[in-house]
């Protein structure tokens, strides 16, 4: 049996534990200096949890590593760490499942969907965003690859590939 702390709060789990019993503080902080900081909202693929963080991302990565790839399904996941006391969930706690995928680091997923939402790791003053269930818009750009050295050989980051607007093909003028 481990313990980890998301958000604040203590909660036990051995690896693979169902974490549906999360409960965290809802705050509403504000700026230094007295004004209201940038609203962060995301949401699983059903809709069924959902989250708002009270600040700017910090420098959005693509991650290569091994545990990225397989809990995503992909060649990398976008992330960005945001502060702990900054985020609340809004939404769809009672979803919420966790997976400590390496030593004090516990993912959390939507046990509907599947939706991988955020990581943490105990101890940190952060948690790490999937940006791919962010649903506002932000200015922000993904700064680096990291764990290139661990990544998918069939991806090349610097490879120039065509673009479509949807699924298929464009149709032929």
């Amino acid at each position: 049996m481990r313990e980890a702390h998301l958000l604040g709060v203590t909660h036990h789990f051995s690896r693979g534990y169902k974490a549906g019993g999360l409960r965290l503080r809802l705050i509403h902080p504000t700026a230094s200096n007295g004004k209201d900081t940038l609203m962060l909202s995301g949401s699983c693929l059903c809709g069924g949890v959902a989250y708002e963080v009270d600040a700017a991302p910090s420098m959005i990565v693509h991650c290569h590593c091994r545990t990225c790839r397989k809990t995503h399904g992909s060649a990398f996941s976008t992330v960005t760490n945001v502060p702990r006391d900054r985020f609340r969930w809004t939404k769809g706690e009672e979803l919420l499942r966790g997976f400590e995928s390496s030593p004090g680091k516990t993912r959390y997923f939507c046990s509907q969907c599947g939706s991988h939402i955020v990581a943490a790791r105990d101890g940190k003053s952060t948690v790490l965003l999937r940006m791919g269930c962010l649903d506002t818009p932000i200015a922000e750009r993904p700064e680096v690859h990291i764990w290139r050295s661990d990544a998918a050989n069939w991806y090349d980051p610097k490879a120039e590939l065509p673009e479509w607007p949807e699924g298929t093909p464009p149709a032929a003028p």
